[in-house]
């Protein structure tokens, strides 16, 4: 497996995904590296990419933009994103595309292409098992398989389907027009003839009494993406034995808490073709109004490349605005971070089927019939066999019943081969523009002027050349949580004051779209502080300027 013979046509296990990494790393040693984060529940590396031109300065000198993958086992198809990105981006900058030169000289892309290797595994196994997120038996830790259905490949075809069993209570009968797809009886029950069935995801019974069948209390069973400290809480579905009880979430926020040159922030999911923001917890009336309109400006963006409408996860797709998803790392980046945070949900089926946009609550009621029928006959085109006939099995607790239909992994979940590659090609160039869109500093003016007696007046004049201000959010300005720029001088010694100094923040261009004051800039973007010292001619003097966010730059002038 080279990165060579990857045409992000698939889904790679865990051992070829490392390869390829390393083999891109091996090709590309002056733009990305790779290393171990972390370790998962089971013991694996949590692997980490680092993207950008070395030859302009190391990676945490230059603002960031973290992208992550995989934290659910099954959405693997934001895991091929974000491979396919780290391979995009090194393979545009050496073509000589101009954004993506200046974005790797003059930024870093930090990417973790599968936050959830465990859970990932099992689903990408010969016979698989389908997680919501860890792998980690809880809230039971022994693991114990209580009564009820236990959903696994019982029939050994290689995918999770349904199982109908002949009900004549049962709450579904074929469609007319496609026996493949099942609906809904309605409150007039079924037409008479028509045989109902009871379904069930394809797995086993634990402790069957041969009357009724428990679901699992929490089939979810611990999710990692509500583990994170924001919005956390007993009453949110998998949250964990407490925020960062997980390995894999505990090393990811050490991870981008080391590196606080991040500023802005894009988790990868699957599925419904929906850009996602924060908050998941909190209305949006609760938000800074310019943040607000940051999210929409920059989703607009990503609408335009992608297609993929932005919402508002507690405004749009929150079902019970009394029960919400919290805990989430989009949420944990805006809230405790203060970047601009994104949650893509990759792929929409419905879209490819009938071109029209999954609705905000298809997490809730699911598809149409109109819908499924559209997807079933979209599918044997582009991808033959997801909707299967239903076929006779014997149940070892059910006896005969059949099993078929949808094999919603490669189907409704996630893109089937013959789409994936085409569905997160246009992924890299908002990820691009996301990184542009970040604060950067540079040193626009440094010289000496001598005053006499050998004393001069050294100065140095910094600019946030970027888009956002150097505090990225409102939120993080409103929460105190970016410490400010310094500016340090070295090699001489000082008349008075100190070598080091704060200068607060600076503005980005964004400022002149939400100032009021139409086209009169001023410069809330740039900074100028001087030094007396004491130096003989000739001496050179090292100015340096550093901001958590924006790295660190520097200069070297010569008294004369």
């Amino acid at each position: 497996m080279t990165s060579n013979t990857y045409n992000f046509d698939r889904f790679l296990r865990y051992d070829e995904m490392v390869t390829w990494l390393n083999d891109i790393t091996k090709q590309h040693p002056q733009l990305v590296a790779v290393e171990s984060y972390g370790k998962s529940h089971k013991g694996r590396d949590l692997m980490l990419a680092t993207i950008t031109d070395t030859s302009t300065g190391a990676h945490h000198t230059k603002p960031a933009h973290w992208i992550d993958a995989n934290i659910h086992a099954v959405e693997v198809t934001g895991g091929v994103a974000a491979l396919y990105i780290i391979q995009e981006l090194i393979t545009k900058f050496i073509q000589g595309d101009a954004t993506a030169i200046e974005a790797l000289s003059t930024r870093t892309f930090y990417i973790a292409p599968r936050v959830n290797p465990d859970g990932v595994e099992d689903a990408l196994a010969d016979q698989p098992l389908y997680h919501r997120s860890s792998v980690r038996s809880w809230p039971w830790r022994d693991g114990f398989r209580w009564p009820g259905l236990s959903v696994e490949d019982i029939d050994g075809d290689g995918c999770i389907r349904t199982m109908r069993i002949v009900d004549p209570n049962g709450a579904w009968i074929e469609h007319d027009d496609e026996p493949r797809v099942m609906i809904a009886v309605g409150p007039l029950g079924a037409p008479k003839g028509k045989t109902r069935y009871r379904l069930l995801d394809e797995g086993i019974l634990e402790n069957f009494d041969g009357f009724t069948i428990p679901m699992p209390r929490d089939p979810a069973g611990l999710d990692l993406n509500r583990n994170f400290p924001s919005g956390w809480g007993t009453d949110v579905l998998g949250s964990g034995d407490h925020p960062l009880s997980e390995p894999e979430t505990d090393s990811l926020v050490r991870a981008v808490k080391a590196r606080p040159n991040v500023c802005g922030y894009n988790a990868f999911h699957t599925s419904g073709g929906f850009m996602l923001r924060p908050s998941s917890s909190r209305a949006d009336s609760a938000l800074p109004p310019f943040d607000l309109w940051v999210f929409k400006e920059l989703g607009k963006v990503g609408t335009q490349h992608t297609t993929y409408p932005v919402h508002s996860v507690f405004e749009d797709l929150t079902w019970d605005k009394n029960n919400t998803m919290g805990g989430a790392g989009d949420d944990w980046a805006y809230e405790h971070l203060g970047v601009f945070a994104w949650t893509t949900e990759f792929w929409d089926v419905i879209f490819h089927a009938t071109g029209e946009h999954s609705p905000t609550d298809i997490w809730y009621v699911g598809p149409t019939a109109a819908q499924e029928l559209a997807v079933c006959k979209w599918t044997d085109s582009h991808a033959p066999g997801s909707y299967a006939p239903w076929r006779s099995f014997n149940h070892p607790q059910l006896g005969e019943i059949e099993i078929g239909g949808c094999d919603s992994f490669r189907t409704w979940t996630n893109a089937p081969a013959s789409k994936l590659r085409d569905e997160v090609a246009p992924h890299v160039l908002f990820a691009l523009y996301q990184a542009l869109a970040s604060p950067r500093l540079e040193i626009k003016l440094a010289d000496a002027e001598a005053l006499g007696d050998g004393v001069w007046r050294v100065r140095v004049g910094i600019a946030n050349t970027g888009w956002l201000s150097t505090e990225i959010s409102a939120w993080a300005h409103k929460n105190h949580i970016v410490l400010p720029i310094t500016a340090e001088i070295a090699g001489v010694d000082l008349v008075d004051g100190v070598p080091r100094v704060k200068l607060g923040q600076l503005d980005g261009r964004v400022k002149y779209r939400i100032s009021g004051d139409g086209k009169s800039d001023g410069t809330p973007d740039r900074i100028l502080h001087s030094w007396l010292v004491r130096g003989n001619k000739g001496t050179d003097v090292t100015l340096t300027v550093r901001h958590p966010r924006c790295g660190e730059t520097s200069t070297t002038l010569t008294l004369k």
